[in-house]
């Protein structure tokens, strides 16, 4: 195969790669009935006139399953913190007992189960349309590069069939971190 085509397969193999990383990493912010420090990754806080992530500016810890305890190093930010909790769309309320902030994880209803499960497979989804992308991409790339070096239909085929290759193996890989979510988001 040619040197221009190997590196297109293997810039497309690393953006395939970066999509199923980027679709786990988001899962790991889909609240499942436990508690996961995760979840607030994406909480910022007006600490003295900046947003600040809240991770920076505290310790988090999973004492129970269901249960997070958030210790501020300046206690001066704690109503700043509830108050950004509070606004998240984390679906927890925040309780202050003078020295922590508790985050108790309720049971998730059924309900909220399913809508869960619709996430997450939007989630998934919208992986798999990356994935498709990408292959689309490359194939394109192939065309134009078979128009400028002039190179045989025997190495464009191959080229394509090792494409494909690529997206089925991680599409089957998006299925099955998907799966792994929604095994774990619908588990009572």
């Amino acid at each position: 195969m040619l040197p221009e085509l190997e590196e297109e397969l293997f810039s497309l193999e690393e953006n395939l790669e970066k999509a199923t990383n980027h679709l786990s990493d988001e899962y790991l912010s889909v609240r499942a009935g436990r508690a996961n420090p995760k979840i607030l990754d994406n909480i910022m806080i007006d600490y003295y006139g900046s947003m600040t992530p809240l991770k920076t500016l505290c310790n988090i810890t999973v004492p129970e399953p269901r249960m997070l305890i958030i210790n501020l190093f300046d206690k001066s930010a704690t109503k700043e913190t509830i108050r950004a909790i509070t606004a998240s769309d984390i679906g927890i309320n925040p309780t202050d007992d003078g020295k922590v902030i508790r985050l108790i994880f309720p049971q998730l209803t059924a309900e909220r189960r399913k809508e869960l499960d619709k996430q997450v497979k939007k989630m998934a989804e919208d992986c798999k349309i990356v994935i498709r992308n990408g292959r689309r991409d490359s194939l394109d790339k192939c065309k134009k590069l078979k128009k400028d070096m002039n190179f045989s239909e025997d190495e464009q085929a191959s080229f394509e069939k090792e494409v494909q290759k690529l997206t089925d193996k991680y599409i089957a890989l998006a299925d099955e971190i998907m799966s792994k979510k929604e095994k774990e988001v619908l588990e009572i």
